[in-house]
């Protein structure tokens, strides 16, 4: 069988190590998000189907922005709290 597109290969990594950065701040602690995230990964390295690995890397990106959301939300919070919103 083919080795899959370095491309693809490049991109999975990518936003693999751009979530274990975005880990480092889940309000559950990093020991809670990596194990998971590493669980997620691997549930989908077999796939060969660049397709298939297409979508998987739109779902990450889709949870990373996700992620980020939920800080924005968090650091939106923690100021309206702080400087008393309505």
């Amino acid at each position: 069988m083919a080795s899959p597109n370095p491309e693809l290969r490049r991109q999975v990594i990518a936003i693999y190590k751009e979530l274990l950065h975005l880990g480092r701040n889940y309000p559950l602690g990093f020991g809670y998000f990596r194990p998971r995230l590493h669980k997620a990964f691997m549930a989908n390295a077999q796939l060969k189907d660049e397709e298939e690995i297409r979508r998987g890397i739109s779902r990450a990106d889709f949870v990373r922005k996700e992620i980020e959301a939920l800080y924005y939300l968090k650091k939106y919070r923690t100021l309206r709290k702080a400087y008393g919103g309505a």
